[in-house]
């Protein structure tokens, strides 16, 4: 078992400020009660369109059905915060707790988590649980299951846990997550099966926020714009390489961010819209990385999270081998590799036996030519150039479809009961994302029932790629692939993923890079009442 002592690597930057009360949340917006502060919804079983309501009987009777365990209570606050990045580069942004990535939140499988957020941004935010199957009122997504909290306010997220695993969690309030404010959820096993010495969660990010003036709502509008005649895949420079231009509006937004040229093979193509700035290990640049300190022959498990907005990130870890252990908090038969793709929102656990001196966790973004990384030190010596390019990052590489699911948790084979065909659609010339050619509005239903085997075909018509996160439920790759809630589908591809519906509500069903998704490319799977 791991070293019960796990030391983080992140140091404390926490200025915590105190928030009001009274948060209208919780609950269908349309079934919400209009009391200010009474949070939660109206019990019942339908949302007035014949779908069960995220705080329906439905809902409490599938909650019922975990274990609650003790109660683990937390605190967490939204707030500006002006952050070091490491290297001399201080950015305004929003962080929880002033910290990069947010203080880790680590609680046990069969327990119940009652965490407060109190939100003392400018805006409205949520908090969403990325993976967890959870009780749908409490799964923050604003319009859908519960109101937004308002600025001053705060709401108490309260929910039985259970599956241990790798998570995070972030907003689902526009592009908020492509701020600070993301953090990593561990839901410890207390069978624990794995034996290791010590634990590692490493939290990749791509970074704008505050950078010469730039927001990712800045971003959000410049991409919207689209680009006219172009073709996005053509590698053309019309917009160069994210060089300095005015701000458009006068209020600091910043230089273009637009991408050009960026391609990826392993991504089918296009491997993204946006030019970040920096590339980011666990908050930290490459010419200041983080350091984890284990000892030689040390068996160290490394927890791994893709937080970022639209990057995908090839990971190795120099002079290492890695075992693959799990995969958005599901175990798979291990597999051994160099290297992991994470697209984003996707998480991967790894073992790795220590080996004796410095050695360089290296991020590639993929098809964008930067790294990001930080430091494993066992013994003496220097650490290697921040322009060292680990071997292995060009050595085996494990995308998730090449992994399977342990038996433990292996979907059994049956037909499905349904199949909803979900074409991703749009493209850079209009910025027209979209599922089914039609841009997300909170009344969209693709309706399931209980019980049902079901089956999603997304059929990708675009030229890029889209990390498509599936809310409340993780899902079977075909043939026996792992259990996941995150899966690239390729550009000009399809892949089917199959699903037991066994957990009622409102889902969100979207991808995953924040742009795409903002613009339009959501919807939501409901449970037939």
């Amino acid at each position: 078992m791991r070293n019960s002592s796990l030391r983080s690597s992140l140091p404390s930057r926490r200025g915590v400020l105190t928030a009001g009360a009274a948060l209208a949340g919780g609950g269908l917006l349309a079934a919400c009660s209009d009391d200010a502060g009474s949070g939660s919804a109206k019990s019942g079983g339908k949302d007035g369109k014949g779908y069960v309501s995220p705080s329906g009987k439905e809902v409490q009777a599938a909650e019922d059905k975990r274990a609650a365990g003790r109660t683990e209570t937390r605190k967490l606050t939204a707030t500006r915060a002006r952050l070091d990045l490491g290297d001399g580069t201080t950015v305004p942004t929003w962080a929880y707790g002033g910290e990069l990535p947010g203080k880790e939140v680590r609680v046990t499988a069969g327990n119940t988590l009652a965490l407060t957020l109190a939100n003392n941004l400018p805006q409205a935010t949520s908090l969403h649980w990325h993976g967890l199957a959870l009780r749908n009122d409490m799964d923050g997504v604003p319009e859908l299951t519960q109101r937004a909290i308002r600025p001053g306010a705060d709401f108490t997220y309260r929910f039985r846990l259970a599956h241990p695993g790798t998570y995070w969690f972030h907003p689902h309030s526009g592009v908020q997550q492509d701020r600070g404010l993301y953090a990593p959820l561990i839901v410890e096993d207390p069978k624990e099966p794995l034996e290791y010495d010590e634990e590692w969660v490493v939290v990749l990010d791509d970074w704008v926020d505050g950078v010469d003036g730039s927001t990712p709502d800045a971003v959000l509008a410049e991409l919207s714009k689209g680009m006219g005649g172009m073709d996005h895949g053509g590698g053309h420079d019309m917009h160069g390489m994210g060089g300095r231009t005015e701000p458009k509006d006068g209020k600091g937004d910043g230089p273009s961010r637009m991408m050009m040229g960026a391609t990826s093979e392993l991504l089918g193509g296009d491997a993204g819209d946006v030019k970040y700035p920096h590339y980011l290990v666990n908050g930290r640049t490459t010419a200041a990385p983080r350091t984890f300190r284990a000892k030689p022959g040390d068996r160290i498990r490394i927890r791994l999270v893709n937080a970022g907005g639209d990057t995908a990130f090839r990971v190795a870890l120099g002079g290492h081998r890695m075992t693959v252990t799990h995969t958005d908090g599901f175990p798979v038969t291990h597999t051994e590799t160099d290297a992991l793709l994470l697209g984003m929102g996707e998480r991967y656990d790894v073992l790795v036996t220590a080996k004796d001196g410095v050695f360089p966790l290296t991020a590639l973004a993929e098809g964008k030519k930067e790294t990001a990384r930080a430091l494993l030190r066992t013994g003496g010596g220097g650490a290697p150039s921040a322009k060292a390019r680990p071997k292995e990052l060009d050595g085996k590489l494990v995308t998730a479809d090449k992994l399977r699911a342990h038996e433990s948790v292996r979907l059994e084979r049956a037909r499905p009961d349904r199949t909803l065909t979900l074409k991703l659609t749009g493209g850079m010339q209009k910025y027209d994302w979209a599922v089914n050619g039609k841009k997300y509005s909170p009344d969209q239903r693709y309706p399931v029932r209980a019980g049902e085997r079901v089956r999603l075909r997304f059929v990708n018509t675009t030229t890029m790629w889209h990390p498509m996160h599936l809310h409340g439920h993780t899902f079977a790759l075909p043939g026996g692939g792992p259990r996941k809630d995150t899966a690239i589908v390729l550009p000009g591809k399809s892949l089917d993923v199959d699903f037991d519906a066994d957990n009622p509500g409102l889902w969100m069903l979207h991808c995953h890079n924040v742009y795409h998704g903002e613009a339009g490319m959501m919807t939501v799977l409901g449970y037939r009442a």
